[in-house]
C-alpha cells in the first residue's frame, strides 16, 4: 500500500520528513512513499527529493492520498478525484504536533511541525494547518480551510470552507455567545490582525484588517 504526496513543489517536500515518522510509526516502510503529479512532461524516471513521483493512475485502490495544495477549492476537487479512484485520505500529523482533549478532526487533516489545536475544537475536513500555526479553545474550522505558517487563530473562532488565512494573521478571540466569524472562502491576508467578522469571499489585509 502505497503513501502519496499529491504534488511536489515546495509544500509537498516540506512534507516529507513527517511522512516518513508517519509511516515509521505505523511500521510501513519508508519506500510506501511516492509522490503524485499530473502535469504532462512528468516521466517514469522522475524523483523529486529521492521519492519517486507517480501518475495518479499509478495507484492502487486501497493506496492513500496527502494533499500538499494550498488552495482549498483545487484540493477539494483533487480530494473528490483521488476518492473516485479508490484512494484513501491519510491524516498527517507532525511527530511534535499537539492535540488537547476534546478536539475533532476531519480526513485528510496536515498538521506540520510546531503545530496545536488546544482543547474544544472541531476541524473540518482536508485542513491544512502549517509550521508554527495554531487552533485555540471552542474553535470551528470548515472544509479546505487552510493556515499558512505561523497563523494565531485564538480561541471561539468560527472560519468557513476554503477560506485562506496567510502567514503571521492574528485571529482575535470571539466569544462563546458571540464567535468572531471568518466566512466561506475569505482570504486574510499575510500579518493581517482580525478584530471583527470577515465577510464571505473577503480580502482583508492590515492592522486592523479591512476589505482590500
Amino acid at each position: 500500500m502505497l503513501l502519496a504526496i499529491y504534488g511536489f513543489g515546495g509544500f509537498g517536500r516540506e512534507l516529507v520528513a513527517p511522512a516518513q515518522h508517519a509511516l515509521q510509526r505505523a511500521g510501513r516502510d519508508a519506500s510506501d512513499l511516492v509522490f503524485v503529479d499530473d502535469r504532462e512532461g512528468i516521466g517514469d524516471d522522475e524523483i523529486a527529493g529521492g521519492i519517486p513521483v507517480r501518475k495518479l493512475t499509478d495507484l492502487q485502490p486501497g493506496d492513500q492520498f496527502i494533499l500538499a495544495v494550498g488552495d482549498g477549492r483545487v484540493r477539494q476537487l483533487l480530494a473528490e478525484k483521488c476518492k473516485a479512484a479508490g484512494l484513501a485520505p491519510f491524516s498527517l500529523f507532525a511527530p511534535d504536533y499537539f492535540e488537547g482533549i476534546g478536539v475533532e478532526i476531519g480526513e485528510g487533516a496536515v498538521f506540520c511541525p510546531r503545530a496545536m489545536v488546544t482543547t474544544s475544537a472541531k476541524i473540518g475536513r482536508q485542513f491544512q494547518c502549517n509550521i508554527y500555526s495554531y487552533v485555540a479553545h471552542d474553535c470551528v474550522i470548515g472544509d479546505y480551510v487552510t493556515f499558512a505558517p505561523n497563523v494565531s487563530c485564538n480561541g471561539n473562532v468560527r472560519v468557513g470552507d476554503h477560506a485562506y488565512i496567510g502567514t503571521g494573521a492574528v485571529i482575535k478571540q470571539g466569544t462563546l455567545d458571540k464567535p468572531l466569524v471568518i466566512g466561506a472562502g475569505a482570504v486574510v491576508g499575510m500579518g493581517a490582525v482580525v478584530t471583527k467578522d470577515v465577510e464571505p469571499g473577503a480580502v482583508v489585509i492590515g492592522n486592523p484588517a479591512k476589505p482590500r
